[in-house]
């Protein structure tokens, strides 16, 4: 096995031979969609995720492999390279620990300890780290060393300290030792600037002490961006009397004379000056990232979940985006989303015109036969739900309605995405029509906004931009190939996620389907401008042409397997097959085992949407007032984010609650995302507390 396949067995426990595969696969140019779905039997069944962690690893891996060579390449060039050194860097697994090898053979032309080498002062520097001299004694020995730049003895005895001071702070075992003592032991501390805000968000951390080790990721991004904007100030504790002592004990010789003075505080000097300030900003820069990581990867699950809410279908929708002074604007949809109507009315403040904005409501009702209301949380939200609970109950329409998070429809309304979609229209009805849309199908009209839009992320702009691009592109993109696209109807933005098309190749599509008409089959794909064989192959088992010449072209079942497919069926019942008898079908069938299980999946579900299978979306038509809330009432409501440390939940008020993560389970869990998710129907929730001036409740899901 090469280094690197065997470095990426120890790193993800795949079989060697699983590794080969996908990796030939990767460099073939394979989607990792793709080869999670049609290539089980080369990976093991690998799901996306795995193959997602299995390539972050492989790329560290590289890196880790190439810096190695290049590391020892260098070391060899200056003439340092022992067998010791080769050994050490072969053991190493992480980049921390080679660059900790490289440093003390790192070039460095502007340090106190560099200019005290260039004036031959390292002899001197040996004699003292050897600590078999008297102070007296060594310091006659230094009167040799006064020349040129070194001006008297105590410069000399100066110079040495720091060459000593120097080689501390660069040792990689010292380093490595002070580093894990820091991250289990030290805290950070935190204080508030002077221009601390009493009434600010980071008050209540100011004069706040953070172990280190338990730190939570959230609360550190809280307070680096308190850092950032100059409210906050953090630094890290160490007890330096401990560290003296394990200088004392371990670093100055047992036999050492009285020059081990001059030694220790060497050491206390790198320590102070060179080592901890170094060390003090790699603590951050690793604490930053498994913050990073976390707040990403939350992020990520929210975003999965929120795209993958169920679709609400045979509805008729009415898409309201509420406002005050600008009045309420109106949009219907129908089954298939395809806009039909707009209006404007004013039925919130201050205009409260109850009987113009009820006469459009039923004229609009009658017209297109609307079966829904999605109402936008934002601004108005509240009255436009008063409005609909009015009209219900005086008027008899029965328009039951849910709302709908708004996040990120006016950033739509103003791209260039929704501009192509209505031409004709003012950005404010785009606005309520992505309102209705993104009820009809939350993954078709959600794909359109930038995730970091929809309001389901945490301190998002704290974050590693570059890794939270990638992480939500990734999440996307699998959804989207997990749930299948229909070439006939799906926007460009949507098209671009299926696995091999891409922005450039979502355009022929649309350009094919204006010009040329609807797709029939999947095979007519390769009829589109740029879409290649190799572009088919990756994009073709993920599309699902819904009224197609074929039923085998409305199925996750890719092309390349329809022989295979229309043999199965012709020797067997597909309902009576087992699953003791898939090894022998499948030897029969000439495939593998995995590949067959999914065919008989999918033929027996042709056309399956695994969103069916989720709770469906709950519709009302009253409301909640936070004036009638006390302790211990029972409301339902649905979660619209969820950050580390709770879940905001819409109750029907004005404000998302709070359920705190200690108010999640009667079990002690460790992230809000064990028991909930984004859009996730709650039926049962108890209020704990209620906070009528600033609009706040507080909510439990555990027992009294």
């Amino acid at each position: 096995m090469t280094p690197l396949i065997t470095l990426l067995h120890e790193k993800t426990a795949i079989s060697p031979n699983f590794i080969i595969n996908i990796l030939k696969l990767l460099e073939e140019g394979s989607t990792i969609p793709f080869i999670a779905r049609y290539r089980k039997e080369m990976t093991g069944g690998a799901s996306d995720e795995q193959l997602r962690d299995f390539d972050t690893v492989y790329s560290y891996s590289k890196k880790l492999l190439d810096r190695k060579e290049e590391i020892s390449r260098l070391i060899t060039e200056r003439g340092y390279l022992s067998d010791d050194i080769s050994r050490r860097l072969e053991m190493a697994s992480t980049l921390q620990e080679i660059e900790d090898i490289y440093r003390p053979f790192k070039e460095k032309k502007n340090t106190r300890a560099a200019m005290a080498i260039a004036a031959g002062l390292e002899p001197l520097a040996d004699l003292l780290q050897s600590g078999r001299l008297e102070l007296s004694e060594f310091s006659k020995r230094a009167e040799n060393f006064v020349k040129g730049s070194i001006g008297s003895v105590e410069d000399a005895i100066k110079g040495s300290q720091d060459i000593l001071a120097e080689r501390y702070s660069d040792d990689p075992r010292e380093r490595d030792y002070w580093r894990k003592q820091i991250l289990d032991y030290s805290a950070f501390e935190i204080k508030g600037t002077k221009t601390l805000k009493e009434e600010g968000l980071f008050v209540k951390l100011a004069g706040k002490n953070e172990k280190i080790s338990s730190i939570p990721s959230h609360r550190y991004l809280a307070i680096m961006r308190g850092v950032s904007e100059k409210e906050l100030s953090v630094k890290i504790t160490l007890d330096m009397d401990r560290v003296e002592n394990t200088l004392v004990r371990y670093k100055i010789p047992k036999f050492a004379k009285s020059s081990q003075s001059l030694i220790l505080n060497s050491y206390l000097d790198g320590f102070k000056r060179l080592l901890f300030p170094s060390l003090e900003r790699e603590i951050h820069s690793i604490i930053k990232e498994k913050s990073d990581f976390q707040a990403i990867n939350t992020f990520g699950k929210n975003l999965s979940q929120l795209l993958g809410s169920p679709p609400v279908t045979k509805r008729i929708i009415l898409g309201v985006d509420p406002a005050y002074r600008t009045g309420c604007k109106l949009a219907v949809i129908d089954e298939h989303g395809t806009y039909q109507d707009h209006r404007v009315i004013y039925p919130t403040p201050p205009q409260s015109d109850y009987e113009k904005s009820a006469n459009v409501i039923k004229e609009l009702a009658l017209k297109y036969k609307i079966t829904g209301v999605a109402i936008g949380n934002g601004t108005g939200s509240r009255e436009s739900q008063e409005f609909f609970a009015r009209l219900n109950k005086e008027e008899g329409l029965n328009l039951t309605y849910t709302v709908v998070s708004e996040a990120g429809a006016s950033v739509y309304s103003a791209s260039k995405i929704a501009q192509d979609e209505y031409p004709q229209l003012d950005v404010t009805i785009r606005g309520a029509i992505s309102i209705a849309q993104r009820l009809r199908d939350p993954m078709a009209a959600l794909v359109k906004i930038d995730p970091k839009s929809l309001g389901v992320g945490q301190y998002q702009h704290d974050v590693d931009q570059k890794q939270l691009e990638k992480k939500l592109h990734e999440v996307t993109e699998d959804l989207v190939n997990r749930i299948g696209v229909d070439p006939n109807s799906a926007s460009a933005s949507l098209l671009s996620y299926v696995a091999g098309v891409g922005g450039k190749l979502a355009k022929s599509i649309i350009e094919h389907r204006e010009h040329v008409g609807t797709f029939k089959s999947k095979q007519e794909l390769l009829k589109v401008k740029g879409l290649g064989a190799k572009a088919y192959e990756q994009c073709a088992g993920f599309f699902r042409i819904r009224e197609g010449k074929s039923v085998l072209d409305n199925t996750g079942i890719h092309p390349e397997s329809y022989d295979v497919v229309n043999t199965l069926i012709k020797q067997y019942t597909l309902s009576s097959i087992t699953k003791e008898q898939i090894p022998n079908i499948a030897k029969t069938l000439g495939i593998g085992e995995a590949t067959l299980e999914d065919i008989i999946l999918e033929l027996r579900k042709p056309g399956f949407d695994p969103r069916e299978n989720l709770p469906a979306i709950n519709f009302r038509s009253d409301l909640t007032d936070i004036k009638e809330l006390r302790e211990g009432s029972i409301v339902s409501g649905v979660v619209r984010n969820i950050a580390d440390f709770g879940a905001f939940v819409d109750i029907g008020l004005k404000n998302d609650g709070l359920i705190h993560i200690s108010q999640m389970s009667e079990k002690r869990i460790s992230h809000p995302l064990e028991v909930l998710s984004v859009n996730q129907q709650l039926s049962h929730i108890r209020v704990v507390e209620v906070d009528v001036a600033k609009g706040k409740v507080a909510l439990s899901l555990r027992e009294v």
